[in-house]
């Protein structure tokens, strides 16, 4: 199996799974319990938070644990009563998110970059709220994020000069980009910022949100009072203990792993341009992004007028595995956003592929993939020539 699609989801990590593993038997106790053996896992699991917060430059009583990004994104945008902005290629968590309220899109370039100046201009005083992730999950296009905070930071000051009392607050999803860039949420200039355990070697349904101090949000769940009255249920601990451990993994390797992911994105660009079938193309086959500001692991590819779906189901035979981008658009059946945002037209979204690197992936296999991605592109532009033929 050579499995390329782990923008979607990571596999566990082993010590992951060996810190996990005692949390769902010996240490299977309640942290809200009165009990001793309660009260070492409401320890442990404070301890793990304390240390999954260290790792973005925060506090753990900065840190509000969820069942993932999207529950995570969802309550960020409690902190807005006004309007919002989010960006035209932001993950249909986000957009749904904003659609629930007043927002508008901020307009980004070919590359899938937000432009500062769009996103300026919309900035009016009934703008609460501005969500851009930190790189996108299709493109893999990391955003100017340390710029739009000096933006924000010069807006409340006018804002305050004018007697505004509208607070302005920025959120960023940075679930895709965790596992290569070294995330600390002062640097970066943000007020509420979304992980997301599943991208990281870590397990499924765990999420967290990082929420700057003098925050206000209001609970998406009530209950019994946890996470700071904001979420309320029985805290997940093995999922907790296993997204720090995790994320502890990343940010040791994130050097090492962003030169392995280089090195293999290039071995599998300059094998696919040496295939016949990308010099008989021509500008019909072009990588999406720049990889200058793309994550390392990201190779986005268009086939202009070929049936990326039928290439996916191709290359599946022989238990290669990608996508065409977001799982969730995927599921739906629906045209990406993300490639209609930086101007790509229909048959250049159709032709599209999101090939995400991994743990899982070596450099032996690039040319593997890259040999059968060319055989299967050669077959579908014979079988659409024929189809074209007989028609004619």
């Amino acid at each position: 199996m050579i499995y390329l699609d782990h923008a979607a989801a990571t596999p566990l990590t082993s010590r992951t799974l060996e810190a996990m593993t005692p949390y769902f038997r010996e240490r299977f106790f309640n942290p809200s319990a009165p009990y001793l053996p309660a009260k070492r896992v409401r320890e442990a699991y404070e301890a793990a938070k304390t240390d999954l917060a260290r790792i973005i430059g925060a506090k753990g009583v900065d840190m509000i644990m969820t069942s993932g990004a999207t529950e995570s994104i969802q309550l960020a945008f409690t902190a807005a009563r006004g309007k919002v902005l989010v960006a035209a290629t932001e993950h249909a968590a986000v957009l749904e998110a904003a659609r629930s309220r007043k927002h508008d899109l901020i307009a980004v370039d070919a590359n899938g970059v937000i432009d500062l100046d769009d996103l300026h201009q919309k900035i009016s005083d009934e703008v609460e709220l501005i969500s851009i992730s930190l790189a996108n999950n299709e493109l893999g296009t990391i955003q100017p994020l340390s710029e739009v905070a000096e933006l924000i930071r010069e807006i409340r000051e006018d804002r305050r000069a004018r007697g505004v009392k509208s607070p302005l607050f920025l959120h960023s999803d940075a679930s895709q980009a965790m596992s290569l860039i070294d995330i600390n949420v002062s640097r970066l200039g943000v007020d509420l910022l979304t992980i997301n355990a599943a991208k990281v070697g870590g397990p499924k349904g765990v999420g967290a949100l990082y929420v700057g101090r003098g925050i206000e949000l209001k609970p998406l769940q009530r209950g019994g009072g946890q996470e700071r009255g904001l979420r309320g249920g029985t805290e997940n601990v093995p999922g907790v203990i296993g997204f720090t451990v995790a994320a502890q993994e990343v940010k040791s390797h994130l050097n090492s792993n962003r030169k392995k992911y280089q090195e293999m994105a290039s071995i599998l660009k300059r094998e696919l341009a040496h295939t016949l079938i990308i010099s008989q193309m021509g500008e019909k086959v072009k990588i999406l992004g720049d990889s200058r500001r793309q994550l390392a692991n990201f190779v986005p590819i268009c086939f202009t007028g070929v049936d990326a779906e039928r290439l996916i189901y191709k290359l599946e035979q022989q238990e290669i595995y990608l996508s065409t981008g977001a799982a969730c658009a995927a599921n739906k059946g629906t045209k990406s956003h993300v490639l209609a945002a930086i101007g790509l037209g229909d048959e250049e979204i159709m032709g599209s592929l999101r090939i995400s690197l991994g743990s899982t992936n070596t450099a032996e296999q690039m040319p593997i993939v890259a040999g059968a991605l060319a055989r299967a592109v050669a077959e579908e532009l014979h079988r659409t020539h024929k189809i074209k033929e007989a028609h004619e």
